[in-house]
């Protein structure tokens, strides 16, 4: 380890609509699974994120608008004055350590089961998830998916929309809305998972209406400059088959350029790929990447700080980062000063609930984290509550 600091644009400060974001580095939203069976998000939360404090900006979990879009058991959701309640006592630690926070919007759409949410998973179109899907008595077969009605869009982009005012009244910055990884936003998008032949299928302008329209009435509904959109151009996750990916987003990005957004957030992001050059030249506003690290493989030895500033030289404003600050409360510090970093404790990261894994991962002794605030008092969750 060396205790000079290391030049990098990573520590820079950096403005994120009315935002002063200290550095560069984004903690990315990462499915922890522990919130209550109802989505209530739980005190323990509270202590993790705020350990986490230091990033620039935390982008908490996905959170569900709605209770037939949940994924998984114990994810939490933004869709009643409990899920408010409990995520009040999320933020109020995080400001209380100094830090700033988002909250990243999902529905899962085919990926989940009735096991989990008690309802049937709705779907642009009837075609199941092609493989098996956790719940609370293991794995399951995925069931076939309901196709959304026009009434059924209609209503979710509206849930949508009051799941973002949700999160402002329970004390977020703004949100991400998740438009990637195989979930229903990008299940509308890809052309594996949508084969509607009306205004929400077919053509690339058909496939991403769903998503501009949810992005639409989110910026209206808190203001543009507190929205972000996240994107996976040709990821695979979840059995997604794009088929145009080339197509897809460019179109896309035309459609909400001038909506104002605080931020397009691109996962997997690699800056020699002629697709990330050509977002970048497109998008008017600030870019924020997720470096491609490899799927299921190991954290790189320094977290990603390289990949990160390839990203940044290539353009990008913002780096996000995820397994890197799941092990590593103290990470800004770390790689400031080069102190190594802890190992991803894989199998303690969804399902198994508790503190091992989740909010016992050590801060290397020259870099103290502020004590998380007890959220307890002002969030009574499990008496005012009846569940990514």
């Amino acid at each position: 380890m060396t205790n000079t600091q290391t030049l990098s644009r990573l520590f820079e400060p950096a403005r994120l609509g009315s935002l002063h974001l200290p550095n560069r580095l984004v903690m990315a939203p990462l499915t922890r699974n522990r919130a209550g069976a109802d989505g209530v998000p739980q005190p323990i939360m509270a202590t993790y994120y705020a350990q986490r404090a230091s990033a620039g900006l935390i982008i908490a979990e996905a959170a569900t608008p709605n209770a037939v879009g949940q994924t998984y058991p114990n994810i939490p959701a933004i869709h009643n004055e409990a899920h408010v309640a409990g995520w009040r006592g999320v933020t109020d630690a995080v400001r209380a350590a100094g830090g700033r926070m988002f909250l990243q919007l999902q529905h899962g759409g085919r990926v989940g089961h009735p096991d989990n949410s008690g309802l049937m998973p709705v779907a642009p179109s009837p075609v199941p998830l092609p493989e098996t899907i956790h719940t609370p008595t293991g794995r399951q077969e995925a069931v076939v998916p309901r196709e959304m009605s026009l009434d059924d869009i209609r209503s979710t982009v509206d849930d949508f929309a009051t799941a973002a005012r949700n999160a402002i009244d329970a004390g977020f910055a703004g949100v991400e809305v998740h438009a990637a990884n195989g979930h229903l936003l990008h299940q509308f998008m890809a052309g594996n998972t949508n084969r509607r032949t009306d205004a929400y299928g077919g053509s690339v302008t058909g496939r991403i209406r769903f998503v501009v329209e949810v992005v639409q009435a989110v910026a209206e509904a808190i203001g543009p400059e507190r929205v972000g959109l996240r994107i996976s151009p040709g990821n695979t996750v979840n059995g997604i088959e794009e088929g145009d990916t080339e197509s897809i987003y460019p179109a896309l990005i035309e459609a909400v350029a001038g909506t104002g957004l605080a931020y397009l957030h691109v996962v997997f992001a690699d800056p020699d790929q002629p697709l990330f050059q050509d977002i970048r030249k497109a998008w008017p506003g600030t870019l924020m990447a997720n470096p491609a690290l490899g799927w299921g493989g190991p954290l790189p030895a320094d977290g990603g700080k390289h990949a990160g500033e390839r990203l940044l030289d290539a353009g990008a404003d913002l780096i996000s980062l995820g397994r890197a600050f799941l092990a590593n409360p103290d990470l800004v510090a770390r790689l400031r000063t080069g102190a190594p970093l802890n190992q991803v404790r894989d199998k303690h990261m969804m399902y198994v609930g508790g503190e091992t894994g989740y909010t016992d991962y050590p801060v290397h002794p020259v870099h103290p984290v502020p004590a998380a605030v007890e959220p307890a008092a002002r969030a009574p969750h499990r008496a005012e509550a009846a569940m990514r």
